[in-house]
């Protein structure tokens, strides 16, 4: 599998390897609306910006002064689950047929996943910076894929992942957005998370996990990463 498709699956790796890797707390309850919300496309600037560094990134992940108490730092993962693989959902799959095409692997990038002790639940984001073409392109094309597919297949190892995917509104902020709730199943154990994706310019954030997580700190998230440069 090419690592177009790997750094993809990336973005539900945290709730799907939580899922067959560990027991978890009590499962959050499915969303509670359907409603859909397709990326909004903004005008595209007329100026393209300079991409921000991994460096001038950083501050811009949530830390934990804004999370408040109950929370920890997640140590990062040094496995790269090479032998993750998706089944049933052409669209995704096709991700994997170009070296580059849908990949998430950014030049400049900054990461940080949390714990929320008390209930065993995780918080994850991710930003990301490049041209803004690129990030545009690349961005429209990753989540219209992960939402094309309201059901499909995560294969890890020996240990089959059903992955159901349903699609939510996200945040008017921002030139585009995606929103969606993944309910991951192994071994009959079922885990939900929420997804919410941003694109503001030049630049992408991406925040997941348990969905009453991503609900309480998505907007503050989202006015951390996107302040206007300088």
């Amino acid at each position: 599998m090419r690592n177009s498709v790997r750094n993809l699956l990336g973005l539900t790796a945290l709730g799907a390897l939580a899922l067959t890797g560990c027991s978890q707390g009590a499962t959050p309850s499915a969303p509670a609306s359907s409603l859909q919300a397709e990326a909004k496309v903004g005008v595209e600037p007329g100026t393209p910006s300079k991409p921000l560094t991994s460096a001038e990134l950083g501050p811009r992940l949530l830390d934990l002064i804004d999370l408040g108490s109950d929370y920890r730092v997640k140590p990062e993962t040094t496995s790269k689950h090479d032998d993750m693989a998706v089944v049933g959902c052409p669209a995704l799959e096709q991700l994997g047929s170009g070296s580059a095409d849908g990949s998430l692997d950014f030049p400049n990038q900054a990461k940080v996943s949390f714990t929320y002790a008390s209930k065993d639940s995780d918080l994850s984001e991710e930003v990301y910076s490049d041209t803004d073409e690129k990030i545009a392109s690349r961005s429209r094309e990753i989540f219209t894929a992960m939402g094309s597919c309201p059901k499909y297949q995560m294969v890890s190892g020996s240990t089959p992942i059903e992955v159901t995917v349903q699609k939510v509104t996200a945040p008017q902020r921002g030139d585009e957005q995606w929103g969606h709730i993944l309910t991951l199943t192994a071994g009959g154990r079922p885990s939900v998370m929420k997804q919410i994706a941003v694109r503001s310019g030049n630049v992408l954030v991406v925040l997941s996990g348990s969905p009453a997580l991503v609900d309480a700190h998505v907007d503050k998230a989202l006015d951390k990463a996107l302040k206007p440069a300088g």
